[in-house]
């Protein structure tokens, strides 16, 4: 059967505060260091959240230099918690439930964030042999996020990640080499002595790339997962094919840079970033409202 990632990408992963029972605002820790409104432990409630699960300062969160809280994105697993797992039964009328949900919550977070990029993954693979392992394990994680709480609580997160970051990789090599306009080499043909350069874009993982500017840089087709680009400058750049996953984006500015197609970026890396009216971004993201005209 092959996944339908239409209806999840545009339903079930976005967020839906309106349904959830402020979980992001109990269940995490908390750093005033990092943008949050003063530092908590995880399993109390902000300071902020109020009784009907909303946020007092929603409407002015970047005013007061939360950026913490603008940043954060739960794939709509927070909805999903509330409403299907616990049914609507929230942890302040059920207090014994609450630490319970809490943990299932960071655990359904994961699950969710999973099915975003193996659904970003769908959409872009071109091997159909690869597509049908994509599409197999969505609908194997689909299922798991209707478990039961005892199910959600033991499961392997680690092992399902595993999978999932195989067929991430794989279509990451396809998409970066495409945009590099060269053809991948297969493992039969590829000269074991040749540099991976030779047929993708620059491999920056995990590079620290503080404050760098990195505008005169080649970066279409790019490995930038997890490179730390705090307050980089990127204006301008083209950074198609570019995979950003685990990339730290705060403060980078991306004002005029192209990331239409770049891949495995996510709202929430955008919502800790600089951009502007010009800024170009791929279907399934918004540009934050704060950003410059």
């Amino acid at each position: 059967m092959i996944y339908t990632h239409e209806y999840k990408s545009n339903k079930e992963l976005k967020i839906d505060c309106e349904k959830c029972f402020g979980l992001c605002c109990v269940a995490l820790y908390f750093s005033a260091a990092e943008g949050f409104p003063t530092n908590k432990d995880a399993g109390k409630p902000c300071i902020n959240l109020q009784s009907d699960f909303k946020c007092s300062v929603h409407k002015n969160l970047r005013k007061n230099g939360l950026k913490g809280c603008t940043a954060y994105h739960c794939f709509g697993a927070g909805q999903k918690v509330s409403q299907v797992t616990y049914g609507g039964k929230d942890w302040r009328r059920n207090p014994e439930t609450a630490k319970q949900m809490f943990d299932v919550f960071l655990i359904m977070r994961q699950l969710h964030e999973m099915i975003w990029y193996l659904t970003e993954a769908f959409i872009l693979q071109t091997d159909q042999n690869v597509k049908v392992e994509i599409s197999s394990l969505l609908n194997s994680i689909e299922a798991l996020t209707l478990c039961g709480v005892d199910s959600l609580l033991t499961l392997d997160i680690d092992a399902n990640r595993t999978k999932v970051n195989i067929l991430l990789k794989n279509t990451s090599d396809m998409v970066r080499a495409k945009a590099c306009s060269r053809k991948k080499i297969s493992s039969k043909n590829r000269n074991y002595n040749s540099k991976p350069l030779d047929y993708f874009g620059a491999d920056l993982r995990k590079n620290n790339l503080k404050g760098a500017d990195l505008r005169k840089n080649n970066l279409k087709g790019a490995d930038l997962r997890g490179a730390c680009l705090i307050a980089a400058n990127l204006r301008g750049v083209d950074l198609s094919g570019a995979d950003f996953i685990g990339a730290d984006l705060r403060d980078a500015d991306l004002s005029g840079a192209n990331l239409t197609n770049s891949i495995f970026l996510t709202q929430a890396q955008l919502n800790t970033a600089k951009g502007d009216s010009h800024t170009k971004l791929p279907m399934m993201l918004v540009p934050p409202t704060y950003w410059s005209k």
